[in-house]
């Protein structure tokens, strides 16, 4: 008995690491997004890293939430609403993929344009994607070297 419990939950632990696809899922397995991870459900915006997508998520990592002034993130953690409108600025509601992606403009799901360059690595709003691209089911994944804020 004890043996068929103990492969009955490995085969469900497999099994949920094998199906955590969306974005939300794919972030939290990575390990370096844990700031951004509690930031999304400070905010409330684990369901639309869920929804069916497709979705570009710029995340800052950790070293990049780091790089943040702690009275600034400690301010933005205690306010759900400003933190949805600053993590809102870090999804395109649409996939953009190392491949495809050009300068231009994108607007972001918090309203905002989203400024894009290529000439010296890929940048949103002046601020290096880092590292290889990450896929979800749902969307794509671009690592970022800072929080972005919005303007005003």
């Amino acid at each position: 008995m004890n043996k068929l419990l103990a492969l009955t939950l490995l085969a469900i632990s497999y099994t949920h690491h094998a199906n955590a696809d969306t974005l939300l899922q794919t972030v939290d397995q990575e390990g370096d997004f844990k700031t951004f991870l509690q930031a999304v459900k400070t905010a409330g915006l684990e369901s639309t890293l869920n929804e069916k997508g497709p979705i570009t998520l710029f995340a800052p990592n950790d070293a990049a939430f780091a790089k943040l002034p702690k009275a600034k993130l400690k301010a933005l953690m205690a306010n759900p609403a400003e933190l949805k409108k600053v993590l809102s600025y870090h999804i395109y509601p649409g996939k953009i993929t190392s491949a495809d992606v050009s300068a231009g403009k994108v607007k972001s799901l918090e309203g905002a344009d989203l400024k894009l360059t290529v000439g010296d690595g890929v940048k949103v709003e002046n601020v290096k994607v880092i590292g290889d691209e990450i896929n979800a089911d749902n969307g794509v994944i671009h690592t970022m070297s800072a929080v972005l804020i919005p303007k005003g």
